[in-house]
């Protein structure tokens, strides 16, 4: 008789969390099904807000017509300045109390914060951090062409000449406009800091777009794009990465979601391949971060299930579990790193080196700064100066000079 009443108050205490995603193979969804068990414990069921085309235009019209019907999901996956834009229609939950219970403040850096909160409160919650500016080397093509991993742009190219000589593509590069982004905001930050970083791509500054430091960007990047091969225009970045896997390239320019290529070739770090900080960028760190912005709901037993997973992503067992899956490293402070890899490892010190130093800076190609029209534009006029070389430094900064909001 008790353990049927203990059942049936379970099951009346168990709320539905809907939440709106798209990691749906891999080792994201082994992260998902990760989640989905640590809420199922705790008594509540996870529903995916299923929408075809993934994360693209039609599930925010999707979210969109179910917000405005009055009927939104628990949470959906949104970062970066769209948490601002869906905070200015006031339909976001306040999670302060639950940052306060957590110590959110006192674990998350504050650059990062900013990027959860809406008017100084939580409204959404982060899951992970990407660092884009790596480069990853292929050991034995370092070892062929007698050279070392290049700290500054100078070895790079130096480094890039004698993979060249010894018959290895010195850059595999996919030429996607995303992918030219990536290696560009790379560049930036490694020629010319944090805070030109910020200056040029957060604030927009005219002054910056059209310095002499945007200059040496855009001559850098152009020189790089000498060491990549013919095949490189609308190259998949995973491609790319199976040419530095395989030897036919020597490096490349990615964020760490390409480790995963890497290991599933079976390939360990320090070994087969490296990961070091982009030329000039070591003490400096571009974040890409995965956010679940969290909605108000109408029925208390619904938002009872959305306080548990705002709480179970922030718990340091998934926290841990879910970056060990999907390549990037977690968010909060005082995760044990044991089970994480040279990489992981290397990418959380710099992370939290970074945010003392103030040299950890939002990534402009990965939408975590501007406004999606803002930054298509910004993107546009990076590839178009990577793909005609008749566009000259000088007409790209002035382009780039008007683009201020």
């Amino acid at each position: 008789m008790g353990s049927a009443l203990a059942l049936c108050m379970g099951a009346v205490a168990a709320a539905e969390v809907e939440v709106l995603h798209w990691w749906t193979a891999g080792g994201e969804a082994r992260s998902v099904d990760e989640l989905k068990g640590l809420l199922a414990s705790q008594g509540h069921r996870w529903r995916d807000f299923a929408v075809e085309g993934g994360g693209g235009d039609s599930a925010m019209a999707a979210l969109k017509d179910r917000v405005q019907q009055g009927n939104p999901p628990a949470a959906a996956q949104i970062k970066g300045p769209a948490i601002q834009q869906w905070g200015r229609l006031g339909v976001l939950a306040n999670l302060d109390d639950i940052a306060r219970e957590q110590a959110w403040d006192a674990q998350v850096p504050k650059v990062v914060a900013d990027v959860m909160k809406y008017n100084g409160h939580y409204v959404a919650v982060p899951v992970n951090v990407h660092r884009v500016n790596w480069l990853w080397i292929n050991r034995d093509a370092l070892r062929k062409a007698g050279a070392r991993p290049p700290r500054t742009w100078d070895e790079f190219f130096a480094v890039a000449e004698r993979l060249q000589k010894v018959g290895i593509i010195p850059v595999a590069h996919g030429g996607q406009s995303w992918q030219d982004f990536t290696t560009f905001e790379t560049v930036a930050l490694g020629i010319g800091g944090a805070e030109f970083y910020r200056r040029a791509f957060v604030q927009l500054d005219p002054n910056a777009l059209r310095s002499p430091t945007m200059e040496r960007v855009l001559t850098t990047f152009r020189r790089i794009k000498t060491y990549t091969d013919k095949g490189a225009p609308g190259r998949d970045w995973n491609k790319a990465t199976a040419m530095v896997i395989s030897g036919q390239a020597g490096m490349q320019f990615m964020g760490d979601w390409a480790k995963g290529e890497f290991l599933a070739a079976k390939q360990v770090p320090g070994e087969q391949f490296l990961c070091v900080a982009a030329p000039g960028t070591e003490r400096s760190y571009i974040f890409n971060i995965d956010s679940f912005a969290m909605f108000q709901l109408k029925d208390p037993k619904a938002t009872e299930g959305q306080r548990a997973l705002v709480k179970t992503i922030m718990s340091p067992k998934f926290q841990e579990n879910f970056n060990l899956n999907k390549g990037s490293i977690p968010v909060v402070t005082g995760i044990n790193r044991d089970r994480f890899d040279r990489c992981g490892q290397e990418s959380s010190a710099h992370f939290v080196a970074s945010a003392m130093l103030n040299n950890l800076v939002p990534s402009i190609a990965h939408r975590m700064v501007q406004d999606d029209a803002t930054e298509k534009a910004v993107r546009e006029t990076v590839a178009a100066f990577w793909n005609d070389d008749r566009i000259t430094a000088e007409d790209t900064m002035a382009a780039l000079a008007v683009l201020r909001r």
